[in-house]
């Protein structure tokens, strides 16, 4: 078996199962365990694969309803803004950006009060200059990761 490829093959198997086990692993992609533990450790040495977590459902647990908040952002703050809305709990994803804002953040919530509460909290940082927030109607996609593509061999 040749190994070109292998660890795109190995990233998208963990894809479909993240808990997959390296017996396995090794059988679907024929190669051996000691194999399939040797790739997989580099990858997480590279920092390719970054741990191992579940797919958790929001809805299901009540948390409902998704703001976008757009922030415009004093130049010098922008690294303690960010890092403020990294550690608040509700905020699922944030990202600095180019545009007419400074930063993008995703957060879910189990009610709209909840969410004004929550983003009220975070705009009483006078660093803060402009905001504008919007709430998600429907998740057409959400949290989607994709296979890598794998070369011709």
């Amino acid at each position: 078996m040749t190994y070109e490829n292998l660890d795109a093959k190995l990233v998208n198997a963990l894809l479909g199962d993240g808990r997959a086990s390296l017996r396995s692993l090794a059988e679907d992609l024929d190669v051996s365990v000691t194999t399939v533990s040797n790739h997989l450790k580099d990858l997480e040495d590279q920092g390719i694969i970054d741990g191992y977590t579940p797919k958790v459902d929001y809805d299901a647990l009540g948390y409902d309803v998704t703001a976008i908040v757009q922030l415009k952002v004093e130049g010098n703050a922008l690294p303690s803004v960010t890092e403020n809305l990294r550690n608040h709990d509700q905020m699922i994803s944030v990202y600095e950006v180019t545009g007419d804002y400074d930063i993008i953040a995703v957060g879910k919530f189990t009610d709209t009060d909840g969410m004004n509460r929550g983003i009220k909290t975070l705009l009483n940082d006078p660093d803060i200059k402009e905001s504008n927030t919007s709430v998600v109607l429907n998740a057409a996609s959400e949290h989607e990761q994709f296979e890598l593509a794998i070369e011709d061999e």
